[in-house]
C-alpha cells in the first residue's frame, strides 16, 4: 500500500492520503495490462504517423475502461483524445502519451513507457474524479510522431488543447530530472541549384552545387567556435550528386539549430541563413531554403514542479538540486510548444533504478536504452512516476488557490 510519509510531505499535502490510496490501487490493479501494452508497443516499434497497431491497442484499451475516445484528431490518423469525468467541471487536466519509435533502434527513447505512463495517470485521475465526485475532467492526448513530425504542435494548432487548464507528461530517461533543460529547435532544408557538366572534359562549364553544400558544412563548423556552449547546429547532406564524373547540378542538405530558448534559436537561424546565402553567391548557384516546425523550449511550471517533487520525495526519491538538474543538456520535444500555451511539466524519470542514481554508461537514443525500456525495472519506475503525476493533477482539482498559483507562474514566465 502506498504510504505518504508525513515527516517528508508538507502539511498542506497530508489530506491527499485517501486520494493517494485510490491512485495507488487503480494503477497497481492495471499493472499487468499496462505491462502487456508496453511490451506490445515496444515489439511493434512503429515510426511516426504509422503507429497504427499502437494506436489501436491504446484506444481499444481506453474504450474498454470507459473513456470516450476520439480518433484521427487534427487530420493525424494515429492521434486520439480519450476523455473522462465532468466536461462541465471547473478543471480540465491534460496528459500526453507518445508511442512512435526511432528508425533502426526501435524504442530507444522509451516511448512504450511514455504511452503507458499517460494511460496509468489517466486511469488514476478518472478513478479519483469518479469515486470522490470531483468537478473535473481528464483528457489523455495520444500524440503521434514526436520524434519526426511534432504531432503535438499539429494538434495544438488545430485547437485540440483548447480548454485544458494544465498539461503534463512523463519521459523515461537515465536520470531523474524535473527541470529538464530541453532545447528549442528549428530545422532547415537547403537546396542548391547549379549546372551539370562533364567533370573531366568540360568542368569549367559547370556550376557545382556540391561546392555550395560543402561551403555550408565547413562554414557552420567554423561558426561553432563563436557559438555558446549550450547551442547546437548540426546537419547532413541528403543529396550530394549522382556520379563522380558529373559536376553536381543539385544538392539538398538539412540543418538543425538548437538553443536553450526560442529567441536564441531565431538569432542562430539568422547566422545560418547568411552562410546559406554566401555559399550560393560564391559558387554562382541559386538556392531554396525552407524552415520546418519550430519546437520551443520547455517552460517548467514552478508550482507544478515543486508539487511533483514533493510527492516523488514521499515515494522515496530525492532529487539533485535544481541547478544541477538544469546543467544537464538535453534534446528537444514538441511538448515545449504546449508549455507556452498552458501550464505544464515534463519530468524525466530514471528507468534503470529507483534510487536517484544516474545511469552514466548509456543514454537515450541508444540500443541499450531500448533494452532497458523492456525490463521490469522500467515498468516499476513508470508506475511510480505516474502515481506522482496523477497526485499532482489532483492537487490542481482540490485546491483552487494552488491552481491559481500555477496559472500565475505560467503568465509570469511568458512576460
Amino acid at each position: 500500500m502506498l504510504q505518504i510519509r508525513k515527516d517528508i510531505l508538507p502539511p498542506e499535502l497530508w489530506h491527499i492520503n485517501k486520494y493517494a490510496r485510490c491512485v495507488h490501487n487503480t494503477i497497481e490493479a492495471a499493472s499487468d495490462d499496462l505491462r502487456a501494452l508496453s511490451l506490445k508497443i515496444l515489439d511493434s516499434a512503429e515510426l511516426g504517423l504509422h503507429e497504427f497497431k499502437s494506436h489501436a491497442w491504446l484506444t481499444e484499451y481506453l474504450t474498454r475502461k470507459g473513456f470516450t475516445v476520439e480518433q484521427g484528431k487534427s487530420g493525424l490518423e494515429t492521434a486520439f483524445i480519450a476523455r473522462a469525468g465532468d466536461d462541465s467541471g471547473a478543471v480540465t487536466i491534460g496528459i500526453c502519451s507518445e508511442y512512435d519509435a526511432l528508425p533502426g533502434i526501435g524504442h530507444a527513447c522509451g516511448h512504450n513507457l511514455i504511452a503507458i505512463s499517460g494511460v496509468a495517470t489517466a486511469l488514476a485521475l478518472r478513478a479519483v474524479i469518479e469515486q470522490f465526485h470531483l468537478p473535473a475532467q481528464i483528457k489523455l492526448f495520444g500524440t503521434p510522431s514526436e520524434e519526426r513530425d511534432a504531432g503535438k504542435v499539429t494538434m495544438l494548432n488545430a485547437g485540440d488543447f483548447e480548454g485544458v487548464d494544465i498539461c503534463m507528461m512523463l519521459h523515461g530517461a537515465n536520470a531523474d530530472v524535473i527541470y529538464t533543460p530541453f532545447l528549442a529547435l528549428d530545422t532547415a532544408t537547403v537546396e542548391f541549384f547549379g549546372k551539370a557538366s562533364h567533370a573531366s572534359t568540360t568542368p569549367w562549364e559547370g556550376i557545382n552545387a556540391l561546392d555550395a553544400a560543402m561551403e555550408v558544412y565547413t562554414n557552420i563548423g567554423l561558426m561553432r567556435q563563436q557559438m555558446r556552449q549550450d547551442q547546437r547546429v548540426h546537419g547532413i547532406v541528403l543529396n550530394g550528386g549522382q556520379a563522380p564524373n558529373i559536376i553536381p547540378e543539385y544538392t539538398k542538405s538539412a540543418y538543425t539549430v538548437r538553443a536553450p530558448r526560442s529567441a536564441q534559436v531565431q538569432e542562430l537561424k539568422a547566422r545560418v541563413e547568411k552562410i546559406f546565402e554566401a555559399a550560393a553567391r560564391s559558387t554562382g548557384c541559386t538556392m531554396k531554403m525552407e524552415w520546418g516546425t519550430h519546437l520551443k523550449d520547455i517552460l517548467t511550471n514552478e508550482p507544478l514542479a515543486i508539487k511533483f517533487e514533493q510527492i516523488m520525495h514521499s515515494l522515496g526519491l530525492k532529487y539533485a538540486s535544481k541547478d544541477e538538474q538544469q546543467s544537464k543538456l538535453s534534446g528537444s520535444t514538441d511538448m515545449g510548444n504546449l508549455t507556452y500555451a498552458m501550464p505544464g511539466i515534463h519530468p524525466m524519470f530514471n528507468i534503470t533504478n529507483l534510487n536517484g542514481v544516474d545511469e552514466k554508461s548509456f543514454g537515450l537514443h541508444t540500443k541499450e536504452f531500448a533494452t532497458a525500456a523492456a525490463r521490469p525495472m522500467g515498468h516499476t519506475a513508470t508506475l511510480r512516476a505516474s502515481k506522482a503525476l496523477a497526485l499532482t493533477g489532483i492537487e490542481c482539482i482540490l485546491d483552487p488557490v494552488f491552481l491559481q498559483q500555477v496559472k500565475d507562474d505560467f503568465k509570469r514566465q511568458l512576460l
